[in-house]
């Protein structure tokens, strides 16, 4: 079976209620970072606005930001901390056109298939759903994305855990289905305490036995990384021949690991800065079409923030961006859902094992 995109239908701007709206008000900023009373803030969901009497889409979108219409007539969508004194920032809170501001939920949605019975036994996702056709369009998405777009993975530590997840991940890089990494200092940390020791937080990462003193072992893999000044020559200084970081470094793969409270240490590349941690994070989410969030919950309610359900791409054509969250709690994938991000695909199980199925899928393993 072959991946399809599904096309994407704008509104219908003829209709009276839309051709007749008057155009979006804006306020100017007069304290950065502050956006002025009624500002409209975003949805994850291409919204227009009408300006100078022309519906107007906003290219590149998140949730939860501000609108400005810049000299030139386009639409930046900006964090209300990142406003410029000046800045003419989109206001009013209706989204149906009354007021210039159009949110448009369905412009994916094929109208053949909509109608049919209301009611359904499982309206959400458990660990007693079937999950096969979703593997199964999964592994079409991603072969076509290899070719026509860009996969983001955002990694928990869970795959450092396991000798044949990290083995799965390294494969899934070499063969091109990663285009850039997210991750916590957690996931690098004992990922590369995996290439060195065969261990993770000291238990061989296949039998799980605990190794004698491998409580040390993560603590003495950031010491020499931050004695080698990087994780790249950290893996040029050791000879590191393995692992999920050495594939991502070998293959020039981007990663943005943020750090926590808790961290040890931590990795040179680890950020610190949360503020400065979510611009990169976003920086690399806004090149995504397919984003896929694995057992880690904060940075998959973060990164689902951020990602919105459509990406306009240089001709013009608005496609859609596919957004996947794996984890073996059904707490986890549900919040992200009741946190708006309502186009995720969710699937409830271990991620080592979804890493596995995927690999095989893909004939990779």
């Amino acid at each position: 079976m072959m991946f399809q995109l599904p096309e994407y239908r704008e509104p219908d701007f003829t209709q009276e209620k839309l051709a007749n709206a008057p155009d979006a008000a804006w306020e100017a900023v007069t304290i950065a970072g502050v956006a002025p009373e009624n500002y409209h803030s975003t949805s994850m969901y291409p919204e227009y606005f009408k300006i100078n009497g022309k519906w107007t889409l906003a290219k590149e979108s998140r949730m939860d930001s501000s609108v400005v219409l810049c000299d030139d007539g386009e639409l930046k969508v900006v964090e209300n901390r990142n406003l410029k004194l000046g800045d003419r920032v989109i206001v009013g809170r209706t989204e149906n056109g009354e007021e210039g501001i159009y949110l448009h939920s369905t412009g994916f949605t094929d109208p053949e298939e909509e109608g049919g019975d209301k009611f359904v036994f499982r309206q959400g996702r458990s660990r007693e759903t079937s999950y096969a056709r979703d593997y199964d369009r999964f592994f079409e998405l991603l072969k076509y994305e290899r070719d026509h777009g860009n996969i983001l993975w955002v990694m928990g530590p869970a795959f450092s855990f396991d000798a044949d997840a990290r083995r799965a991940m390294q494969v899934m890089v070499e063969n091109g289905f990663v285009d850039g990494l997210m991750a916590g200092n957690a996931l690098a940390t004992h990922d590369l305490e995996g290439s060195m020791f065969h261990t993770a937080l000291g238990q061989d990462i296949y039998t799980q036995k605990s190794q004698p003193n491998g409580h040390y072992h993560h603590l003495d893999v950031i010491n020499r990384v931050r004695k080698s000044g990087s994780i790249p020559q950290f893996i040029e200084d050791y000879k590191i021949d393995n692992g999920i970081m050495y594939s991502c470094v070998k293959n020039n793969v981007p990663f943005v690991l943020t750090g926590s409270i808790r961290d040890d240490g931590p990795l040179p590349e680890v950020i610190g800065d949360a503020y400065e941690g979510q611009t990169k994070m976003r920086e690399m989410v806004k090149k995504s079409t397919t984003v896929i969030c694995l057992a880690t919950m904060l940075h998959t309610i973060a990164t689902g923030n951020m990602t919105p359900s459509y990406r306009v791409l240089e001709d013009g054509t608005v496609r859609p961006v596919f957004l996947y969250t794996v984890d073996a709690d059904e707490f986890v994938v549900n919040k992200l859902l009741d946190r708006g991000s309502l186009a995720a695909t969710t699937i409830v199980t271990n991620v080592q094992d979804f890493i596995m199925i995927v690999a095989k899928g893909l004939k990779l393993m």
